[in-house]
């Protein structure tokens, strides 16, 4: 320790010497003394095994007094200060910018085992007396007659203190040791259970039954291989559409599926149950689509399926057909759903493992309890569950980025961002966040982000920003625009598809602008919100290097205050004393503290100087492949707008996004073709594989299946004059949530034909209309509950912690969450206030 000529505390000692003389003792921790031997330092010894050695204890200065130096305390003289200088030794050449509140205290030299630790510097301190009245001196030198004494039981103190701390960090280096040994043989030994449990079981491809059915020739088969207290499950193919059942003009097939148990040990009468299912056909014959339902069976006696057309011709209608037995009721099935769902969302909120190998892990288990409850899919099937229109959107727009970012151009919109907002912080992420949002009302969230982030963080890192909250608000309004159109968001695009919401009048004009309205009046009250979110969170990503200093100050006086054991009074008081200095120290803290936010929450006056600075350090480096790209980038966006008004068009987005790919690399001429491939986010394509699949399993649990069943009956169980606005209110918080946990993507397909159904419910009397906005608000803007409740938040995340701005589940839910809440509540009263007050879409 560096020991400064100043004095804020002094202890004057005196004893007598071996000598004779008399000797005075001063001890100043933790500042300097100066006197004939120049400057005094504080040393600490510290040996391989840990012990402190002892170093000198005391001095005789020529006039024949002598100076007792606490043990560690060593006396330098003036002709070997500036070989043995601690400040040259600290400082030197470098930069005092360099030292952080998280810069180590103890400096290990590698020649020697002494250390040296800077103590005070006096560019910052506060010279402020401590207390020097008589009554403190005389205490002063009370306190010094029994130092002596405790010198000489220093030594062995501090050698029982640093064997002590070394036991410490001993015992929690093998805490953290022991607990992930636990976690690591933990989860080992849950996917070897659950490997055991999906090889014990074959899988379950039950061969497809072809017929034929018209309204004069109808299917009947009996099912006898069915044990007891099972399911049945059916899949059936054919030319069915989705929506509306229209029983007066639409043309369908009906399913009946009955059991009848005969009189036995268990019953005493007969029993009977029958099952009628309804499926519409599509007026276009060629077009194939799976459908599947379970029904609940009361016993081992064999089932009769009867299979029945009711066309407006004579015409005869393919169809195939398959079934199998599930041992499993359906409450077990959701709870197992439920538990794997729960243990996937604590291994990414509490990062025990990689949010990617937390997918894999649930996609497993899911796959292991569908084996168990005799559905066990093919590996065919698991692959089909994959959305690979998605991964091809991301993977060619990931290379469209990667060859992009070559150019500068992402620096250069940076600057010009700086320059729109004139060097002002908020006015900059309000402009940042309403582009995004505009941007993503007419394109994929996905492309928007992917577009958005790479600019966001170099902005961040030219203004010294932490782009981390910069990105989390972007990908919020990002979810939150999309919702305004019927192109911008996945759940949107599945509503108006649909063709019997169509039907009912629900169409891209219709559905855009209702949305767009409502849309609009959540990002007016959103911007203030968010203003208030980020009220207390610290955007610059560092301080004034006097503050840092200051911490570091801080934490050196009270890391000198906490080694004092106060094992008698005077050790007391010295603590004492150091605390005061302390908390003197943090008052002056909180005012730079204070000075510094002011500072930068206003406008910064050198911001055009600092223009000019930047534009000349972040340029266009390359404008022939500027072109190329920006030429490609247009001609992309431009087809992915057009694919949703124009039919002819046979591309999806996901081929639009590898098409645009690999005209780009033609173009660019790209010959290192790693580096490219080095820039695609795999472990993000990887996690929505395994998403993908785990979802899909989870949908087979039926736990999908049952949320909607359970919103159903809960409508119909409230009063009828009322049942509107809790219908409204119920599908829109339902789905929000819902949506922040599993995907809205099939949610929503599964919600769609529960509504259809719960509103041509006689008993219901519900339109569709008002319960279709409320899934479509609750889906879209449910998506920022969470981390990977939307896909645009997952693909943020991942090119985050690609430039190593990765942020985690909770930061994201601390922020995210809140805002969900704030938009469903003002989305609600948009749909309260136009359906129930002024009757729209009735």
């Amino acid at each position: 320790m560096y020991l400064e000529n100043k004095s804020n505390l002094e202890m004057e000692m005196t004893q007598t010497s071996a000598s004779g003389h008399q000797c005075r003792s001063s001890l100043r921790p933790p500042e300097a003394v100066a006197g004939n031997f120049g400057e005094l330092r504080l040393l600490q010894g510290i040996s391989e095994n840990g012990d402190t050695q002892k170093l000198q204890q005391s001095s005789v200065l020529p006039s024949g007094q002598c100076v007792i130096h606490t043990e560690g305390f060593v006396p330098v003289r003036k002709e070997d200060r500036h070989s043995f200088s601690a400040v040259n030794f600290l400082r030197g050449k470098t930069n005092s910018a360099n030292i952080s509140e998280r810069s180590p205290l103890l400096r290990f030299p590698q020649d020697e085992s002494i250390t040296y630790m800077t103590v005070h510097e006096p560019s910052f301190g506060v010279d402020e007396p401590w207390d020097s009245s008589s009554l403190d001196i005389e205490r002063r030198f009370r306190l010094g007659s029994e130092v002596a004494s405790l010198t000489r039981s220093n030594s062995s103190d501090k050698t029982e203190a640093v064997e002590n701390l070394s036991l410490g960090f001993r015992l929690t280096s093998s805490v953290k040791c022991c607990l992930r040994v636990c976690k690591v043989a933990t989860i080992f030994a849950i996917v070897v259970l659950c490997s055991l449990f999906f090889s014990m079981y074959p899988d379950r491809d039950n061969p497809w039954r072809m017929l034929a059915v018209s309204p004069s020739d109808s299917f009947s088969m009996n099912v006898t291989d069915f044990r007891d207290n099972a399911l049945l499950k059916l899949q059936v193919a054919g030319p069915f559409a989705g929506g509306m059942i229209d029983l007066s003009t639409q043309e369908y097939i009906l399913i009946q599926v009955e059991q009848t148990e005969e009189p036995g040990q268990r019953r005493r009468r007969t029993q009977q149950v029958i099952y009628n299912w309804t499926v519409p056909l599509h007026a276009e014959r060629s077009l194939q689509r799976v459908v599947t339902k379970t029904f609940e069976m009361l016993s081992s006696d064999p089932i009769a399926i009867t299979i029945q057309a009711f066309l407006q011709d004579t015409e005869v209608v393919p169809l195939s057909m398959t079934h199998q037995s599930l041992y499993v009721t359906m409450e077990t099935q959701v709870a197992i759903a439920g538990i794997i769902l729960c243990g996937v969302y604590i291994l990414i909120i509490f990062e025990i493992v990689h949010r990617t190998l937390a997918a894999m892990l649930g996609s497993l288990a899911a796959l292991a309890a569908l084996a168990v409850i005799g559905n066990r899919p093919s590996l065919v099937t698991v692959v089909e569950w994959i959305d690979y229109e998605t991964l091809a959107l991301l993977f060619g727009m990931m290379v469209l980025v990667a060859i992009f970012s070559e150019t500068g151009f992402f620096d250069y919109c940076a600057v010009k961002a700086y320059q729109l907002s004139r060097g002002r912080v908020w006015p900059m992420i309000i402009i940042l966040c309403l582009i995004a949002a505009i941007l993503s009302a007419f394109l994929d969230n996905v492309t928007t982000m992917m577009l958005f982030t790479p600019v966001t963080i170099r902005l961040c890192e030219v203004l010294n920003l932490d782009p981390r909250h910069v990105l989390i608000a972007e990908v919020i309004f990002t979810n939150i625009g999309g919702a305004a159109t019927a192109v911008g968001d996945p759940p949107n695009v599945i509503i108006v598809s649909n063709q019997g919401l169509r039907r009912e009048g629900i169409d891209f004009a219709s559905f855009t602008g209702y949305m767009f309205l409502g849309i609009c009046l959540v990002l007016l009250t959103s911007f203030p919100f968010l203003r208030l979110l980020y009220w207390n969170k610290k955007l610059y990503n560092k301080e004034s290097i006097e503050i840092v200093e200051l911490k570091h100050e801080i934490l050196v006086w009270r890391q000198t205050a906490q080694r004092i054991n106060p094992a008698s009074r005077e050790e007391t008081a010295v603590k004492c004393l150091l605390m005061q200095k302390v908390l003197t120290l943090e008052n002056l803290l909180r005012k730079m503290m204070k000075t510094f936010q002011r500072q930068i929450s206003q406008e910064d006056k050198n911001w055009e100087q600092n223009i000019q600075e930047l534009q000349k350090k972040h340029r266009i480096t390359d404008r022939v492949l500027l072109v190329k790209c920006v030429s490609v980038l247009v001609v992309v966006i431009f087809v992915f707008f057009l694919n949703s008004f124009i039919p002819s068009i046979h591309l999806d987005l996901g081929w639009i996004a590898i098409l645009g790919a690999l005209w780009l690399l033609v173009l660019a001429d790209i010959q290192d073709f790693e580096i490219i491939l080095h820039r695609v986010e795999w472990a993000t394509l990887l996690f929505f594989a395994g998403l993908f699949v785990l979802m899909e399993a989870i949908a087979q649990l039926q736990l999908i299946d049952f949320i909607g069943e359970q919103t159903a009956l809960l409508i119909k169980a409230v009063p009828e004059d009322q049942r509107l606005a809790i219908a409204i209110i119920l599908v829109m918080w339902v789905s929000a949530l819902a949506s922040s946990l599993i995907d809205n993507i099939p949610f929503t397909a599964t919600m769609i034909p529960v509504l259809i159904n719960l509103s041509q419910d006689s008993d219901v009397n519900l339109p569709v209309k008002p319960l279709i906005f409320a899934l479509a608000m609750g889906a879209c803007l449910g998506g920022n509950g969470t981390l990977i409740g939307a896909s645009a938040n997952v693909v943020c995340a991942g090119i985050a912690e690609q430039h190593g701005y990765g942020f985690s589940f909770m930061e994201f839910f601390k922020l995210g969450f809140p805002m969900m809440i704030m938009t469903c509540m003002i989305a609600m009263c948009y749909l309260l206030a136009t359906h129930i007050g002024l009757g729209w879409n009735m």
